[in-house]
């Protein structure tokens, strides 16, 4: 892609559904436009579906930077190991301006659990290319990072189905 256009910052933040999967439309996108996007997905790391576009997009790559368990109160060790390693490789991945779009899925999330910091986000996002388009997404966004960024979509949840008792389904929401 163009690496003479101006990158935004983008976040996609609320308690509504939808967050993971808006940053994944962008990313096929941008694969479909011929750019290359870099996945980060922090707080998780279970088999997802998404994870099959790395088979078919050889300029995607997804990596998780999580335990595979949600974290329901207080995080582990592991939990924050994994977050630290996250931020270190994101840090390196958007100051290379290898990828012309860079998502931190959950990242947010990540700040709620202080697995990182507001601060240590908005250092990387200073170090990043002035072409990578970066999203970050997840509940309970800081305000500094919202002032912090161009574009911000929050999803509101008016009615959810996990609300009546509806797990999680394969191809919808994993």
């Amino acid at each position: 892609m163009d690496k003479d256009r101006k990158g935004y910052i983008q976040v996609y933040c609320g308690n509504g559904k939808g967050k993971t999967t808006a940053a994944l439309g962008l990313s096929l996108r941008t694969l479909l436009s011929g750019g290359s996007v870099y996945f980060a997905q922090f707080c998780k790391g279970s088999e997802t579906a998404e994870l099959g576009l790395c088979t078919l997009f050889d300029t995607f790559v997804m990596e998780q930077y999580g335990t595979g368990k949600f974290i329901i109160s207080d995080p582990t060790e592991e939990d924050l190991k994994q977050a630290r390693l996250g931020l270190e490789h994101c840090k390196s991945v958007l100051s290379s301006g290898y990828f012309d779009l860079v998502v931190l899925d959950e990242i947010i999330m990540s700040v709620y659990y202080r697995l990182i910091t507001i601060e240590e986000i908005l250092s990387m996002l200073k170090s990043r290319k002035s072409w990578v388009e970066v999203v970050l997404t997840g509940r309970k966004a800081p305000h500094e990072l919202i002032e912090a960024a161009d574009l911000v979509t929050e999803m509101k949840k008016v009615k959810h189905y996990f609300d009546i008792g509806v797990k999680a389904r394969k191809g919808i929401e994993f």
